[in-house]
């Protein structure tokens, strides 16, 4: 699979197979992440994997778009450590694009997936930090629920010409 096709192929799954996600798998999005760009190469990224059913479970509660989260097979909750900033203004850039690296893996490995926020929303960020005693240098940016799809999404082309701009708005 070619790069464009990751990026057509990858899709919100909410929905998965009652199977586990091989720990070998784990290990390769947690690679893929954690080679995204990063601004000042600071690399604040650090990551939760989930895969006990009672946390999981938890996980859903933590806001109102979060049901699936007890679908899942793992769940992987990116954070941030403060520890790691040069600056603290480029760290949400830095865990999305990790984050993106994830969730294109996710498609390279025949898995699927869907980020759910946590921050900016103050009540999420404390439901999390309450869940796993987070220390203070540690702030929490999403969770992503990941599976074996219990059914395939066709690809849905969301491409707007009229939103590019040549030159000029």
């Amino acid at each position: 699979m070619n790069v464009m096709e990751a990026i057509k192929a990858r899709r919100s799954i909410r929905k998965f197979e009652d199977k586990p996600v091989e720990k070998e798998k784990i290990d390769l999005l947690l690679r893929a992440a954690m080679q995204a760009p990063s601004g000042t190469n600071e690399q604040p990224w650090e990551f939760i994997v989930v895969e006990d059913k009672g946390t999981l479970e938890k996980l859903s509660h933590a806001h109102e778009y979060a049901m699936a989260m007890k679908n899942g097979a793992v769940a992987i909750v990116v954070v941030a450590n403060k520890n790691y900033f040069n600056t603290d203004c480029l760290w949400q850039q830095d865990l999305a694009a990790a984050s993106e690296n994830l969730l294109l893996e996710a498609v390279e490995l025949g898995l699927g997936a869907t980020w759910m926020a946590i921050a900016p929303f103050e009540d999420r960020i404390d439901y999390i930090n309450k869940l796993f005693d987070l220390p203070e240098e540690i702030i929490p940016f999403n969770m992503i629920i990941i599976g074996y799809p219990a059914k395939e999404k066709g690809f849905e082309d969301r491409f707007k010409p009229e939103r590019v701009h040549w030159e000029k708005w």
